[in-house]
């Protein structure tokens, strides 16, 4: 099968990521990489096992710091995607300053015994975390973490059924991709974990109770129905907002935080792509006014340096002791905590969640002002800097479209992600500049408008 039909074929299974046969981004790469890279490049595809999403790969990178890349050619982006892993930005002084200490004093511990960064560093999460949500489990991925949520929840409640949302996603490993509804991660996956249901997501701008403008929450009472229906469902699964990005209505989760109640369900929330800061508060579910019976942390949590997830429960969780719910090899690593306690005690030091809430209004206010009349565009959404620029989907080009803006701004110096084939996702890092967020702005909007006109 040629690169082009393999596309085409990809093209159908919409993702929360660009999808890396494109025809456009074989055709940037040839026009934009000298050889030395394509060389590389060769190099990366000729031993990693090949799948959308990663390899093959775009560029090679060769230093991060702060809010930008860049390549070995010495040409630097503003890093708008991240993988969700920059809320402090690449390489904070603190973080790297940590991380180094703590391999001097102790650069592992084995699992059998604790150390002080772990300690404190768990400490934390618990301070900050709203009352109740005060037991912590550490995980070296956000997909582990998950996992570690979805046997508690079935150790506690003595139930084993979920409720998660089409079109989410919870990370890669089978256990995950059960709960996720993207086709990409579960086509010809074989069985998945049994009692998984799914319900449509609350996504405003693509109802699929065709509510309009006068949203009634018909997707919470879904969630409600199944819920009563099935009457034994250990917990409710969802992104507290989607990634892609998506928001739920106001009072979504106090409908679903309600139903859980009511029907003797778990509320677990995977805020691993967008908690810690990112929508304007620490953790996301502040915005809804609500508190879920687990958090599930990740990506940034490790300061873009080192692999770190956690799970933060309800106390009267903590009673499995006989179980193993982890038991990962790196549950409490030393220099992972060291560097994990640096991010916390940054985003309360330097108030990143409240800088995030003013820049993204700001930016907001910018693109709405420059592009937003602008007819390919549907939708310009966001919650503190956690941005999407939808196109509209009614242009049959739209996916192409959305591309060749992309393309066109990494010419300019600016990576961001396409979600869903015509989402343009922006994910700054919480403490770029004003100066360096309008610079990337402007690159984005001269792009949008180059690639729309028709």
């Amino acid at each position: 099968m040629s690169k082009k039909d393999q596309f085409q074929n990809l093209d159908q299974l919409r993702s929360e990521g660009d999808l890396n046969l494109s025809p456009e981004r074989l055709k940037w790469r040839d026009a934009h990489l000298d050889q030395e890279t394509r060389s590389w490049l060769s190099r990366d595809e000729a031993v990693y096992i090949h799948q959308s999403l990663s390899t093959p790969c775009l560029d090679v990178i060769q230093k991060a710091e702060s809010s930008q890349i860049q390549n070995l050619q010495g040409k630097s982006y503003f890093d708008f995607h991240g993988n969700s892993v920059h809320q402090v930005g690449f390489g904070h002084p603190k973080i790297i300053e940590a991380v180094k200490q703590q391999l001097d004093d102790l650069p592992f511990c084995p699992r059998r015994f604790t150390n002080i960064p772990a300690i404190l560093f768990a400490e934390k999460l618990a301070e900050l975390a709203p009352n109740g949500l005060n037991r912590v489990l550490l995980a070296p991925s956000g997909a582990s973490a998950v996992g570690i949520a979805l046997k508690l929840a079935r150790h506690v409640s003595g139930k084993f059924k979920t409720i998660s949302m089409w079109d989410s996603f919870h990370g890669a490993s089978l256990d995950t991709i059960s709960l996720s509804g993207e086709a990409i991660f579960r086509k010809n996956a074989g069985p998945l974990l049994p009692g998984a249901e799914h319900v449509p997501p609350p996504n405003p701008t693509n109802c699929p109770f065709k509510c309009g403008d006068r949203c009634n929450l018909q997707c919470a009472d879904y969630v409600d129905y199944v819920l009563e229906k099935e009457g034994d469902v250990a917990a409710v699964v969802s992104e507290t907002v989607s990634s892609v990005p998506f928001f739920p209505p106001k009072d979504y989760w106090k409908r679903i935080r309600a139903s859980c109640n009511r029907h003797d369900a778990l509320l677990i929330l995977d805020e691993i792509p967008h908690s810690l800061g990112r929508v304007g508060t620490l953790f996301t579910f502040e915005r809804y006014g609500i508190i879920p019976d687990m958090v599930v942390l990740g990506k940034g949590l490790g300061g873009g340096v080192f692999p770190l997830a956690a799970v933060i429960a309800r106390d009267e969780f903590n009673s499995v002791q006989e179980l193993a719910l982890g038991h990962y090899t790196h549950e409490k690593n030393p220099v992972a905590c060291a560097a994990g306690l640096a991010v916390l005690e940054i985003l309360v030091e330097e108030k990143l969640p409240q800088n995030a809430d003013k820049l993204g209004r700001h930016a907001l206010d910018k693109l709405k002002n420059t592009v937003g009349g602008n007819k390919f565009i549907r939708e310009i959404r966001g919650l503190g800097l956690l941005i999407g620029i939808e196109l509209n989907s009614g242009q049959d080009n739209s996916s192409k479209v959305a591309e060749q803006i992309l393309y066109e701004c990494l010419r300019n110096g600016l990576s961001f992600k396409i979600s869903m084939g015509n989402v343009l996702t922006l994910a700054p890092p919480l403490n770029i500049s004003h100066d360096y967020l309008d610079v990337a702005l402007d690159i984005l909007t001269t792009s949008i408008e180059n690639q729309t006109k028709r």
